[in-house]
Order: C-alpha cells, then sequence, then structure tokens
C-alpha cells in the first residue's frame, strides 16, 4: 500500500522541468522591452537636451529671431510626441506580456495544488499541456494558422508563443525565397543581443548579398559589390579572415563553377542554410528549446519504455498484417520506431515474466500456458503447432525451449 502511495504521489519539481521555457520566453521578452525602452529614452535625451540649451542660449543672445526658437521648439515636441507613441506601444507589449506571465504562472501553480497521479485535476491539466505541446511543434512546422485555431479552441493562446513563432516563420519563409531584407531588419532590432551571439548571421546575410550582385557578372554589380563588401564584410577580416578571402576570390568565377569553395557560395542550397542559422539564432537569443518540447516529452517517455527487443529485426504488431496482438508497443510502432533510435534502454529494477517462460525459435519469449491457450483460440493452427501472436509465424510445440531466469 505504501509503495501504490509512493508511485502515484505527484512530483511537480520533475514536471516543472519541461516547461521551463514557459515562463523563461516571457522573461526574455520583458527584458528586450526594456531594452528597447531605454535606448529610446538615451537616443532622445542625447537630441533633446543640447537642442533645448542651444535655442535657450540663442534667444537670450538674440541670435535667433522669435521664428526660428518657435521652429527649434516645434521640432523638439515632435520629436517628443513621437517618442510617447513610441513608449505607449512599448507600454502595451510590456502589459501583455506581464498578463501572460501571470496566467502562465497560475497555470503551473495549479500543479503544486493536485496530490497525485491519480487526481482527475491531473488528467486536466496534463491535457492542457499535451495541447500547448501541439501548438508549439505546430508553429515550429509552420502551421501557424492551424496553432492558431486549436489555441483559442482551447483557450490557451496566453500559454503558447503565437507571435514570436509566427514572425520566426515569416522570416524563414522569406529566406527560403532568397530575399534577405527581413532578416537583416531583425538583426539591425537585436543588434545589441547578437553582439553576444556565437552565430554570425548578420554577417552571413551580408555575404549573400554580396554573392548575389557578383552572381550577375554584371559590372556595375561587381563594383557595387566591392563597395558592399567594403562596407560590410572587410570590418569583420578579423574574426571572418578566410570568408572575406573566398568573398574576394568570387569575383573571377561564375555560378557555374565546379570549383571549390565557390561552387556552394554560389549554390541555391545556401539560402536553405541562411534560414536555419536564423532559426538557430532565433532560438538561442530568446532561450527557446532547439527541438521541439513534444519531441523531447515523447523521448523522456520512449526511454522509460525502451528495451533491446524493441528495435530487433522482427516487425512489430503495429505494421505486421498477421499480428494477433492487440496491444502495439510505441518503440516498435512505425511511427515512433526511428524517434527512439537513439534514446537510452529503460532500467527495469524488477522481472514480471510469468512463472513458464519459453523461447521460440524466433527468438521470443512467451508464457508456455497463454500461447497454448491463444493458438487454440484462434483456431486457425494445427493440433501440436503454436502461433507467434506478434509476428504470426507458426511452430511445433516441441520447437518450443524452456527458459530459465537467473
Amino acid at each position: 500500500m505504501a509503495d501504490e502511495l509512493t508511485s502515484t504521489k505527484l512530483n511537480a519539481e520533475s514536471h516543472l522541468i519541461l516547461d521551463q521555457p514557459l515562463l523563461r520566453l516571457p522573461h526574455e521578452l520583458a527584458r528586450r522591452n526594456f531594452k528597447t525602452v531605454q535606448r529610446s529614452i538615451e537616443r532622445e535625451k542625447e537630441y533633446v537636451l543640447p537642442a533645448l540649451k542651444e535655442a535657450a542660449n540663442a534667444s537670450l543672445s538674440n541670435n535667433h529671431t522669435p521664428d526660428q526658437t518657435l521652429a527649434a521648439l516645434d521640432a523638439m515636441i515632435s520629436r517628443m510626441q513621437s517618442l510617447k507613441r513610441k513608449m505607449e506601444g512599448l507600454h502595451e507589449e510590456e502589459k501583455q506580456i506581464q498578463t501572460q506571465s501571470r496566467k502562465r504562472i497560475q497555470h503551473l501553480e495549479t500543479l503544486h495544488k493536485i496530490p497525485s497521479l491519480a487526481d482527475v485535476k491531473y488528467d486536466q491539466w496534463s491535457r492542457v499541456r499535451l495541447d500547448r505541446l501541439l501548438v508549439d511543434h505546430m508553429l515550429r512546422s509552420g502551421y501557424s494558422e492551424s496553432a492558431r485555431q486549436l489555441a483559442k479552441e482551447r483557450d490557451i493562446e496566453d500559454l503558447v508563443d503565437l507571435g514570436v513563432f509566427t514572425q520566426c516563420q515569416r522570416v524563414v519563409s522569406s529566406l527560403r525565397h532568397g530575399e534577405s531584407k527581413e532578416a537583416l531588419q531583425w538583426c539591425g532590432e537585436n543588434k545589441a543581443a547578437l553582439k553576444k551571439s556565437q552565430h554570425n548571421l548578420e554577417f552571413e546575410l551580408r555575404l549573400q548579398q554580396y554573392i548575389e550582385m557578383v552572381r550577375t557578372q554584371e559590372q556595375s554589380k561587381k563594383i557595387e559589390a566591392i563597395l558592399h563588401a567594403k562596407k560590410y564584410l572587410v570590418p569583420n577580416h578579423e574574426s571572418q579572415n578566410n570568408e572575406v578571402m573566398r568573398a574576394a576570390g568570387m569575383l573571377v568565377f561564375t555560378q557555374d563553377t565546379r570549383a571549390e569553395p565557390y561552387k556552394s557560395l554560389f549554390s541555391p542550397e545556401r539560402w536553405k542554410y541562411l534560414s536555419d542559422l536564423f532559426i538557430q539564432t532565433h532560438h538561442e537569443l530568446l532561450s527557446l528549446p532547439s527541438q521541439p518540447l513534444l519531441h523531447i516529452a515523447l523521448s523522456a517517455g520512449l526511454s522509460a519504455l525502451k528495451t533491446p527487443l524493441c528495435h530487433s529485426a522482427y516487425t512489430s504488431s503495429s505494421s505486421n498484417s498477421q499480428s494477433t496482438s492487440t496491444s502495439v508497443c510505441p518503440i516498435c510502432s512505425t511511427e515512433l520506431n526511428e524517434l527512439a533510435r537513439k534514446m537510452p534502454y529503460a532500467h527495469h529494477s524488477k522481472s514480471y515474466v510469468e512463472g513458464d517462460p519459453i523461447v521460440l525459435p524466433n527468438g521470443r519469449v512467451y508464457s508456455k500456458a497463454r500461447l497454448i491457450q491463444i493458438s487454440k483460440n484462434i483456431g486457425a493452427v494445427e493440433s501440436g503447432k503454436v502461433r507467434d501472436p506478434t509476428t504470426g509465424e507458426v511452430f511445433h510445440e516441441a520447437d518450443m525451449k524452456k527458459v530459465y531466469i537467473m
């Protein structure tokens, strides 16, 4: 009885390991919002205070006419009004982030109030989490509209990151269509944070712009490419010296060259590389896991079920029409077999083998009495023979060998 209570007791802390991004992303968004506010105020402060001092001094010394003084004041007022509108927009964004954070904390706090895994409230909480994982998976796969509809239907819009992933997919889509404008705009908005990134996304995008100019083989475009390289590529020669040298060498090659590395640089596949690089940089910047949370959750569950026989040469009941087994091993299923292949085996401290185990010629182990009973129930085998309920193979009872558990 004590063991049963221990096994059904809910450990909230272990559950929350998977849900760290739920709170981490709003924190990153709030921090980025604060930095944007700070930079905007500092920039306007650096302009307005000197301009105000200059206008006041000019007015006192009669160097400006009243109209010039009023024009200077109007310009400052206009800039401050623009700043006010921007601050209002950022304030609304901050309020939305705070609302999301509050609802996410409440969602996680509910878990600490559930005493047991057998409680019906845990089933409800798990259903919400499953919906979140499905939305996350669809967003990462590019099915933004389906994800939005599911989130709306389940009323979990504040528990998922629709806006962040929608923006990410929009930039990824533009890169895969051979356009770098949106990605460069995103780099500009996150310039300060990108300085700490291990990925050189902006440099790679500028290099791609250079490649597209050289690709045309027009003399005017080559001159433009050289100017572009001097402005954006050469300043990075210390950290990207090899890439800068290769870019210079591209001027004497055409896009149909077979010489490496120029063939790879001219290849359209570079756009796919850039889109993948953007995803990595984007997720790193916002502390998002590189894999879908659904895959992480499935991997944890699969590793708890996996045994050495799960990847044997014999087909599972999910893919074998001759199988008479009603239970399907998730590891052996065609849908999850590949995902589970790299997972570690489960650690089982207890054995639940029945008392009369035998092994068939194909290596599968069953209870002798149960196997004979299943074969009789099927009624499709001759007397003295048994059918493997998983593979459908028929064997003589004499071929069965007794198994001794050590």
